[in-house]
C-alpha cells in the first residue's frame, strides 16, 4: 500500500475495506454485504446513539418499507427531490399492482400518514420516535459504505405543539450527532445550516455536521431538519389544543447512516490499512504469542490469564494462537485496525514483561506484566483522544480562510494540483443568490457544505459576484 493513500485514494479505500474484511460485493448493483466486523462497527454506533436517544425521551419503532406512490404526491417538494432515485415495485404474486409502491428513500410520508391517526390532542404530544432501518436510493455512482443503493440508517421523526419546541428538537439532535461523531468516532465536524439548494426535500431548514476525509473531500455525517407544518398540512396531522381549537403539528426529522463507517475509514486509515478508534473497534486488543511459544506452555498460560482479565474489564480482546507466523499476524491485525497489540515470547516472560504496540504509533514499548492491564486501559483512552486531535489538526490545516474570489479559488486548485496537495475546503462569503452558488459548483466542483454556526472568520463579500455577503460558508468537494 506504499503511498497509495496519497496517489490513488479511491483504490486505497477499496483495498483497505476489503483487506480488513468489512464488506463484500453482491450481485445487486450498489448493494453490499456487511461482514461481521463491518456490522459490529455499526452496532457500536447504534448503541451510543440509542443511549442518547433514550436519555432524551425518544423510543424506537418500525414502519413499512413499501410506500404507496400517492403518498409522495402529497408533498410536492418531497417527490421532486427523490423521484430520480426511487426504485418501484409494480408487480406482486404475478399480478400488476393497482398502485406502484416505492422502496422507501426515507419515511416522512408513511409516518406522516400514521401520525394523522395517532395524534388527536395536545395530550398526545410530543411524539418522539426513531427508526433503525434500511433505505433505498438508486445511485448512479456508488462507493461502499459512503454511497450505496441500499444502506442502513436511523431516522427520527417527531411531532410538536409549536415551532419553538420543534426547533429545539432539531438542534438537540444535531448536537447529539456532533457529540457521537466526535467522541465515539474521533471525527471532528463543522456544524451549521444548509443553503436552500442543499436543503432536504420538503424541509423549512436543514442543519448538518460536515467531516473532512484524508483526500480533502467532505462527507455529510448527519442532518437534522425542521419541517415546519409542511408535512402536517400534506397529511392532515392536527391536534386539539388547550383552547379547543385544531392546529397543525410542527414536525422534525433527523438521520445518520452507515456512511459513518466509511468516514471512520477515510479519516483515520493510513498506508498500512485500517485504523479504528478504540471505542468503536470490534476488537480493541489482540494478544499474540511469539517465538517458540508452543514449546513453552507458560506463555499461553499467561496470555490466557491476560485474556480473562481483559474480558472482565469489558475490553473486546482476541487471542491469536493460529499457526501463522508472528509477522503475518502483525500485518493481519494492523490491516484490521485493531488499536492495541500485545506480544509475549519466552524472553519477555523471563523478564516479566510484554511488548505493547498502539496501531497509530511507530514504536513498541515494554511493559511490566503486573502493570499491563492498567497500561492497556490507558492506551485505549489516550489513543482515542490522539486520533481526534490528529484528525482535527489535519482538518484545520486544510481549511483555508484566505480565498475570497472565484479566481482565487481556481488559482488555489491549480497550486494544489501542482504541489501534489489536497485542496481541502475554503471559507468564503456568499450573497445568498442560488446562481452564484451554482456557478462556483460548475466552475470548480466545490459545493456549499454548510453555513457554520461558529466560523473561524467572517467574510464580507460573495466569492462569485463580489457583492456584500449574507453568509459565511464552507465550500468543498464532497462525496
Amino acid at each position: 500500500m506504499t503511498n497509495q493513500q496519497q496517489n490513488d485514494f479511491s483504490k486505497w479505500y477499496i483495498d483497505t475495506i476489503q483487506k480488513a474484511d468489512l464488506m463484500d460485493y453482491t450481485p445487486v448493483r450498489g448493494c453490499i454485504a456487511f461482514k461481521p466486523d463491518g456490522f459490529e462497527i455499526w452496532e457500536h454506533i447504534q448503541d451510543e446513539m440509542n443511549r442518547r436517544f433514550k436519555e432524551t425521551g425518544h423510543r424506537n419503532a418500525y414502519f413499512p418499507m413499501l410506500i404507496p406512490e400517492s403518498f409522495f404526491q402529497k408533498e410536492k417538494d418531497h417527490i421532486e427531490g427523490f423521484a430520480p432515485e426511487l426504485p418501484w415495485v409494480t408487480e406482486a404474486a404475478g399480478e400488476k399492482l393497482e398502485e406502484r409502491l416505492a422502496l422507501r428513500p426515507t419515511s416522512e410520508t408513511m409516518i406522516g400518514h400514521l401520525y394523522s391517526d395517532w395524534i388527536k390532542s395536545y395530550r398526545d404530544l410530543p411524539v418522539l420516535i426513531n427508526q433503525w432501518a434500511n433505505v433505498f436510493r438508486w445511485e448512479k455512482k456508488t462507493l461502499p459504505f459512503i454511497r450505496t443503493s441500499e444502506f442502513l440508517w436511523q431516522e427520527g421523526h417527531t411531532a410538536h405543539v409549536d415551532e419553538e419546541e420543534a426547533r429545539h428538537e432539531t438542534m438537540q439532535m444535531l448536537n447529539i450527532y456532533k457529540e457521537v461523531v466526535e467522541e465515539l468516532l474521533a471525527i471532528p465536524v463543522y456544524d451549521g445550516q444548509k443553503t436552500p439548494s442543499e436543503r432536504f426535500a420538503g424541509a423549512v431548514d436543514t442543519y448538518s455536521i460536515e467531516a473532512m476525509m484524508k483526500d480533502g473531500k467532505a462527507v455529510q455525517a448527519g442532518t437534522s431538519h425542521y419541517l415546519g407544518t409542511k408535512f402536517a398540512e400534506a397529511f392532515d396531522i392536527k391536534y386539539l389544543n388547550k383552547e379547543n381549537k385544531h392546529q397543525h403539528v410542527h414536525t422534525t426529522s433527523w438521520g445518520t447512516s452507515t456512511r459513518l463507517i466509511g468516514s471512520v475509514i477515510m479519516v483515520h486509515g493510513d498506508e498500512q490499512g485500517l485504523v479504528l478508534p478504540p471505542r468503536v473497534a470490534p476488537t480493541q486488543v489482540v494478544l499474540i504469542p511469539v517465538g517458540p511459544w508452543k514449546k513453552n506452555p507458560a506463555i499461553m498460560e499467561k496470555l490466557d490469564e491476560l485474556y480473562a482479565a481483559l474480558k472482565v474489564k469489558g475490553i473486546r480482546v482476541r487471542l491469536d494462537d493460529s499457526d501463522q507466523s508472528p509477522g503475518y499476524k502483525f500485518n493481519e491485525w494492523e490491516l484490521k485496525g485493531v488499536p492495541v497489540r500485545v506480544e509475549l515470547g519466552p524472553r519477555d516472560l523471563e523478564n516479566n514483561q510484554a511488548l505493547l504496540k498502539a496501531r497509530d504509533e511507530a514504536d513498541k514499548v515494554s511493559v511490566d506484566i503486573p502493570n499491563l492491564i492498567e497500561r492497556i486501559e490507558e492506551e485505549l483512552t489516550t489513543m482515542q483522544t490522539r486520533l481526534l486531535e490528529k484528525a482535527r489538526a489535519f482538518r484545520d490545516e486544510n481549511s483555508h480562510t484566505n480565498v475570497d474570489s472565484l479566481e482565487q479559488l481556481k488559482q488555489h486548485l491549480t497550486d494544489s494540483t501542482e504541489k501534489g496537495e489536497i485542496p481541502g475546503w475554503i471559507l468564503a462569503g456568499w450573497c445568498g443568490d442560488d446562481a452564484c452558488e451554482e456557478n462556483v459548483k460548475n466552475e470548480t466542483k466545490f459545493t456549499t457544505r454548510n453555513i457554520p454556526f461558529n466560523p473561524p472568520a467572517e467574510k464580507s463579500t460573495c466569492i462569485n459576484c463580489g457583492k456584500d455577503s449574507k453568509h459565511t460558508v464552507w465550500f468543498g468537494r464532497a462525496y
